[in-house]
């Protein structure tokens, strides 16, 4: 467990994500650290998420000159400089003040685009004012003509992409949430007693504005019904048992940018997709929040890449924890990878400055992982150098 022991307060003490993480449970209650990393009924698909990276071994090549050497790629013909993307996750106004911004603004400073969640805290319009490559996250509910709002929103503030996330159609069961909570965003006795050990928390998101608000369900619900507990009791009402293809032809048909379904876990529904005129697709099981016992996106991304072709974006979601895990990834067919939880441990340690901190460990572990490897370009990369299991 010593291991695992960080307490420093420079945040460039922190050596990796776990220093953050172990930092980001020091600050933060307990209601906030288990909704950061808690999956649904006995967690398999999350732990599976990890498993999954673990059990890939490389394969390094050696008396390759690597002086020189590039993350650098290109997303929709834009160079970024890591295939790296932040995930879309709510409610990060519960882990610093005005977090969504502060991720933003990370991601700006890493030259990588940042998906916003719909259910962030922070709206749209100020994200799309940071200048960060801008993709805005959608749940479809079941009230399409308010939809168009945001939808429309997203298309005036610029927003590069919607991602659409197809895995929600009812909620996991998420039973870290039901033991914390004795009503809707109503704590129990015992979190709300370790709250009282959290000053910090309190004077970072209490103190300022109260418990955060939804800033972009203003098409949904009245701004004085935005509250986290009126927002909660909507959203599992308004996620949309119905949802179909012919739901994505609609938005095909309604939205001009680029369109990206997340929630993908079988070559069959990416082929649909890519023949609906999706352009692109983020693999993933929902950080294991969802379907419990589900693949991790690893194991089934090789299959979704012969499917799709090598010209199609392909993004692997869940379990990132080291730089090696992305060119892991890469290897196996990925075009980027997202980070969740990883930039999240950061944010929570450390506002704007530890989700920096977090997004430069893992772009110093990865060009480290890609010299050790004896390459210098992402596109050298392939299952040449991994020694694969049999999920693979």
């Amino acid at each position: 467990m010593l291991r695992y022991f960080y307490t420093g307060r420079d945040l460039n003490k922190a050596q990796n994500l776990a220093d953050l993480k172990a930092r980001a449970a020091k600050k933060l209650p307990n209601f906030c650290m288990e909704y950061l990393e808690g999956g649904s009924d006995d967690e398999i698909t999350l732990q599976r998420n990890r498993q999954a990276y673990q059990e890939i071994t490389f394969r390094p090549r050696t008396l390759v000159d690597i002086t020189q050497r590039s993350l650098s790629t290109e997303v929709y013909g834009q160079e970024i400089q890591q295939p790296l993307v932040i995930a879309p996750t709510g409610f990060n106004g519960l882990l610093s003040h005005e977090g969504d911004l502060k991720l933003a603004l990370a991601a700006k400073k890493a030259g990588i685009p940042f998906i916003q969640s719909m259910v962030s805290t922070v709206s749209l319009e100020r994200i799309a004012e940071t200048g960060v490559r801008h993709w805005m996250h959608l749940y479809l509910f079941k009230n399409r003509d308010n939809l168009k709002g945001i939808i429309e929103r997203a298309e005036k503030a610029g927003c590069e992409a919607l991602v659409l996330t197809t895995d929600t159609s009812i909620i996991g069961n998420r039973e870290w949430d039901k033991r914390n909570y004795r009503a809707p965003m109503k704590l129990n006795l015992r979190n709300l007693v370790h709250l009282a050990t959290r000053p910090g928390w309190i004077w970072d998101i209490l103190v300022p504005q109260g418990m955060p608000k939804f800033c972009n369900l203003g098409d949904f619900l009245p701004p004085e019904k935005a509250s986290a507990k009126n927002a909660a009791s909507f959203l599992t009402q308004e996620m949309d048992p119905s949802l179909n293809w012919e739901d994505i032809r609609w938005l095909r048909q309604v939205w001009p940018g680029k369109l990206i379904l997340k929630g993908i876990l079988a070559s069959e529904d990416a082929l649909q997709a890519k023949a609906l005129g999706v352009d692109g697709l983020i693999i993933s099981n929902h950080g294991g929040r969802q379907l419990d016992s589900a693949p991790s996106p690893l194991d089934v991304l090789p299959e979704i890449r012969q499917a799709v072709g090598q010209d199609f974006l392909l993004v692997v979601d869940g379990g990132l924890r080291r730089g090696s895990d992305i060119i892991k990834a890469r290897c196996l067919g990925a075009d980027l990878v997202t980070s969740g939880r990883a930039a999240l441990y950061g944010l929570a340690a450390g506002g704007q400055k530890g989700a920096e901190r977090a997004l430069e460990i893992l772009y110093s572990e990865a060009d480290r992982t890609l010299a050790l490897l004896g390459c210098t370009q992402l596109n050298q990369l392939s299952k040449d150098y991994l020694l694969l299991g049999r999920n693979h």
